[in-house]
């Protein structure tokens, strides 16, 4: 048996060796966002995502999307947290129910985007059928329905 488990741990190394060698340019792999109560986002983050979230060492928890990490870092031990610049996009397969838990945790963006209320669904100008969140912490995420991202 432990030959086998040392097999698939070289099969697995390959793959991943695989793809990295398929990379032609810089990929991106990790999106942090700052919060100051860890387990409040933890339960906030799962909630809207539907994911369980991992927690890590150094106040750190991680939800894999897709072939990135969103991380969300408790920075409240260093002074308060800072948002991100503009929003997170993150493609899902089933716009409407992240936006009916959206709805529930009542983080709907009370923004205009292409004078159109940012937390309704909507297909903006350039196509995407998309929503907007703000999290607790200011934080801008975005909800695009898979199949309709743009990507210009």
């Amino acid at each position: 048996m432990a030959a086998k488990t040392r097999t698939s741990g070289k099969s697995a190394k390959k793959v991943a060796a695989k793809a990295q060698a398929d990379v032609t340019g810089p990929a991106l792999f990790r999106v942090t966002l700052e919060v100051n109560h860890l387990e409040r986002a933890k339960a906030f983050y799962e909630e809207l995502l539907a994911l369980k979230g991992k927690k890590l060492p150094g106040q750190r928890l991680h939800f894999e999307l897709g072939g990135c990490v969103l991380e969300i870092s408790d920075v409240s031990s260093s002074g308060p947290s800072h948002p991100c610049a503009k929003s997170i996009c993150i493609s899902v397969p089933g716009i409407d129910a992240v936006h009916k838990r959206a709805r529930k945790l009542k983080c709907l963006s009370i923004e205009l985007v292409q004078d159109k209320p940012g937390g309704a669904i909507h297909v903006r100008p350039w196509g995407e059928k998309s929503f907007y969140v703000d999290d607790p912490w200011f934080n801008s995420l975005c909800f695009v329905q898979a199949g309709s991202e743009y990507r210009g």
